[in-house]
């Protein structure tokens, strides 16, 4: 008999290990690692879903304790070295292993196959004009319809011969038996990129580019397969480098997986790549639909797509044979997952590209300090670009103290120098871009009396005021309508304070008359191709002015904007969260870049209350260097990340003392572990937001300058945990992105 171990299909900690069952005979080909499979569990026989992850010609016990296979489920196959990302992803991250498969799983679900069927005639013309006169003469008038427009066309679409000829399924099938026709049935894949890009020839590299592009290929062809950071500047021509070495690795009949940080890329990104590439490139990413993103995954295990682009979860496209893995923007925090398994795409890739033998690429013009300190250490190789590609000059830049405008009487959202610079693009009739890191009407109600915040009743935020009247929860969506009157003193006087994004628009309207604008945030792209919908009326200079969060300033090229004006720089410096300076730094710099891409110059100007802070000079003057000098004084006097590693052990619990309770019980059971292995460790406390959705949340804080001991410490607490009795749950996140 043939045995395989699989895990069940239920995301607990209590079932989360193999269970042996008896593969019956008629399935003994058909099932292998990866295979999903239909198993009876527990004291019901109930069928559940399982993922085969090893066979074995012993059983694990007793022969008559264990249950057979029932059959397959659903068609699911996961590739096995996915399943061996999967067990690595649930050992780095901690989480149970039906998490870290659902993770790597590429389609969550079945969807319904969409087929093409095509009728062809089998007969030579010479027989087919005798059977037309033959029908002719009997009348058959359908037959006759059909046989006249093969003669025609060689070939017809199924549905057309139903439709405009209107020829019944009876007759197909009995033309079909005489041999007079074929009818051939094809999997009709659905292509999100049809029809959207001409082909483009592609450009000469520099010299710079191309000395990159030819040692990371040379390293390639001798199978070195390493990690490779490319620190270029706004404008440098990265992608042209990335173009250049994923043309080359396709031609080897490998494939590539290219990663973007926000759907907001993938327009300008897959019209370069589909123009360079045609029909070989494909994306995936949140706007799909089940269909297509099913369709694209079929496509890519079957080789009919070399090249997949989207964000991380693109990560795990079923390719047979990865080459080349590319993640653009490498900094960006969305490489990371806010849910179990709490995963870095960076760190999965280097994986991933370890299993499949292929060449990991980084790029980024403010890489994030954990990439550039390992590039700094020899363990990433780094190529810089210091040159725009275009041959134009880094914008001018500006900081304005908006402390100095107020002093002056000025208390518009626009400082003078931004104002007068505005007036004369919007004469010159050249494009600006105003960037601001809020989405929403107005930050926060507050009384003007009492000093009362309206807050959710059901997390611990302030409700965004919006222009439809409605007050708006940005954690769990609680909406409820705007009120006049203070609910604790009953004072008239409230207020809202820190205008948002569509306040911007309405200010800069109000200003600066009848301009064209476009508004670019979570609100208003919300529907599919919204994205894509809005960059395009920009790129075809139907708004002078685009309004934005930080979805506008990453990645985007634009060669009439000439004026970007960043209207509050310092509102990410007020987070609290040790990375605030670096994510300040980041998107100011790729703010700035966005001015003075085409051949007119550009101008850049910053407006802030902290106007001395190293993040704002540094990005003024685009010194990275200088930053991560500076940076990375603070992070290691404070053992923060790259110099230490982080484990954040995050509490969750409906009620308040339980869940404050297990994290004084959990911080009690490390101490010997505290004092042995040196951890530092801060709580447990309070999360930033202390509760979403009437659950309270609580984080413990682990340091140490190995995460191969945080991992350990990590599964003591998961065993100690199994043995207690708690109803709390309980997660970890090694180097939180955020605040927890």
């Amino acid at each position: 008999m043939k045995y395989a171990k699989v895990i069940i299909d239920i995301s607990h900690e209590k079932v989360d290990r193999p269970f042996c069952y008896r593969i019956p005979p008629s399935l003994e080909k058909e099932i292998k690692p990866g295979t999903c499979v239909e198993v009876p569990f527990g004291r019901g026989n109930n069928l559940r879903r399982a993922y085969v992850i090893e066979e074995s010609d012993k059983p694990d016990f007793e022969e008559e304790r264990i249950k057979e296979i029932q059959g397959l489920a659903d068609g699911f196959f996961v590739e096995t070295r996915l399943i061996r990302l999967a067990v690595w992803i649930k050992q780095q991250y901690g989480s149970t292993m039906i998490q870290a498969l659902q993770t790597v799983l590429p389609v969550k679900k079945e969807v319904k196959i969409r087929q093409s069927r095509t009728i062809t005639s089998l007969l030579p013309e010479e027989e087919l004009k005798a059977l037309l006169e033959e029908c002719e003469k009997k009348h058959q008038r359908a037959k006759e319809r059909l046989i006249r427009e093969l003669m025609v066309q060689g070939q017809l679409p199924y549905s057309l011969t139903q439709g405009q000829l209107k020829i019944s399924s009876q007759t197909l099938k009995s033309m079909e038996k005489a041999g007079v026709i074929s009818i051939r049935q094809e999997i009709d894949y659905r292509n999100p990129l049809w029809g959207r890009a001409g082909r483009e020839e592609k450009k000469p590299l520099s010299e710079a580019q191309q000395r990159i592009a030819d040692e990371i290929y040379a390293d390639y062809v001798e199978k070195k397969y390493k990690t490779y950071l490319i620190h270029g500047i706004t404008g440098s021509g990265k992608t042209e480098v990335y173009l250049e070495l994923i043309e080359r690795v396709v031609k080897g009949g490998r494939a590539v997986i290219v990663l973007i940080p926000e759907i907001a890329l993938t327009f300008q990104t897959m019209l370069r790549f589909q123009k360079r590439f045609g029909d070989r490139v494909s994306i995936l990413n949140s706007t799909l639909s089940a269909g297509e993103k099913y369709d694209q995954c079929e496509r890519a295990k079957k080789g009919e797509i070399d090249i997949i682009i989207g964000p991380r979860s693109a990560l795990f496209t079923p390719f047979n044979d990865i080459g080349l893995i590319v993640i653009d923007e490498e900094h960006e925090a969305s490489y990371k997952s806010e849910n179990s398994p709490r995963y870095h795409a960076r760190e999965v890739a280097q994986e991933l590209a370890r299993l499949h033998g292929a060449s990991l690429v980084l790029g980024s013009a403010t890489p994030s300090m954990e990439s550039y300190y390992k590039a700094k250490q020899g363990e990433y190789k780094l190529f810089t670009l210091k040159e725009r590609l275009a041959g134009g000059i880094l914008p001018r830049v500006y900081i304005e103290d908006l402390r100095e405008e107020l002093r002056k009487g000025n208390r518009s959202m626009f400082s003078d120098r931004l104002r007068e610079l505005i007036q004369d693009r919007l004469e010159k009739k050249e494009q600006i871009m105003l960037f601001l890191n809020r989405r929403g009407y107005s930050g926060f109600i507050s009384c003007r009396s009492c000093g009362y915040v309206l807050k959710c009743p059901h997390c611990e935020v302030s409700l965004s005021r919006h222009a439809n009247g409605m007050l708006t929860c940005h954690y769990c969506g609680y909406v409820t309508a705007e009120t006049r009157i203070c609910p604790s003193c009953g004072s008239p006087y409230l207020l809202g304070f820190k205008a948002g994004t569509e306040k911007i628009e309405e200010l800069f309207k109000k200003e600066f008359g009848n301009v064209s604008v476009l508004r670019m945030d979570k609100d208003t792209t919300r529907k599919k191709d919204s994205y894509e919908a809005i960059l395009s009326q920009f790129m075809e200079e139907k708004a002078q002015v685009l309004i934005g969060t930080q979805m506008i300033v990453k990645g985007h090229d634009f060669p009439k904007v000439t004026l970007v004006g960043i209207l509050a720089a310092d509102l990410s410096l007020g987070v609290n969260d040790y990375r605030a300076a670096e994510r300040t730094f980041q998107l100011l710099t790729q703010a700035a870049g966005r001015a003075g891409r085409g051949s007119l110059p550009g101008e850049v100007v910053i407006q802030s209350y902290q106007p001395t802070h190293y993040s704002i000079r540094q990005a003024a003057s685009q010194n990275y260097e200088g930053f991560y000098e500076e940076e990375l004084l603070y992070r290691s006097m404070g053992g923060y990340p790259p110099t230490a590693h982080l484990l954040q052990i995050q509490i969750l619990d409906r009620e308040e003392e339980k869940g404050l309770l297990l994290g004084q019980r959990i911080k009690t059971f490390l101490t010997e572990q505290i004092q042995e292995k040196r951890l530092s460790c801060i709580g447990p406390a309070n999360a930033s937001i202390g509760r979403i959705n009437d659950i309270y949340r609580f984080s413990l804080l682990l340091k140490h300058k190995h995460r191969e001991v945080l991992i350990a410490v990590r599964d003591r607490i998961e065993d100690w945990l199994s043995t207690e009795e708690t109803e709390s749950i309980v997660q970890f996140d090694f180097n939180p992105m955020q605040a927890f």
